[in-house]
């Protein structure tokens, strides 16, 4: 019984267990968060719930722009409902490669590792909802596919369950 109860522990943290940027170190094109977070980019997006179905859909136009290795992500969303929203990201670069960031609707700071085409960016973001703000956990991908279009796709969940996904993609101008 013993070990059956820890075989059934041993797995449940395994399956916890996420996959690491480092596995895409290998991949082409190589992602550059400088060079491709540059300028201005259009997205369009859709968050789904945890059945799958399309909740909300958007779109955002991004200026970006980098003095040294700060940079800065005007984000300006539109979404399906004909609301508009704006987030202001302020990145910067770290001696180990990775990237930090903070903006106004993120708790704490961002936290973003880069190898090969992949960016994975891990975060707390305060969402409202009707009349509440909720603390969610957000872990995104994103695979930069050529030099105009990168691929994202969002895991949100709250204390460790999973309640919906966001797939974007960027083009950039």
């Amino acid at each position: 019984m013993k070990l059956l109860c820890a075989a059934a522990f041993s797995l449940g943290l395994t399956a916890c267990a996420s996959t690491g940027v480092e596995q895409y170190r290998a991949e082409t094109p190589v992602l550059d968060l400088k060079t491709y977070l540059n300028g201005t980019l259009d997205a369009w997006g859709m968050f789904q719930g945890r059945s799958g179905e399309v909740k909300k859909r958007f779109r955002v136009v991004i200026d970006a722009r980098w003095d040294g290795d700060t940079g800065v992500l005007d984000e300006r969303f539109t979404w399906s409902d004909g609301t508009t929203s704006t987030r202001v990201w302020t990145l910067k670069l770290q001696p180990d490669g990775s990237f930090r960031g903070r903006a106004d609707d993120v708790i704490g700071e961002a936290v973003g590792e880069v190898a090969g085409n992949a960016l994975r960016w891990r975060y707390v973001l305060a969402l409202p909802v009707d009349d509440k703000i909720y603390h969610v956990d957000f872990d995104d991908w994103m695979f930069l596919m050529d030099d105009k279009v990168m691929l994202n796709r969002s895991f949100m969940s709250k204390w460790g369950f999973r309640l919906g996904e966001v797939t974007l993609t960027f083009v950039k101008r």
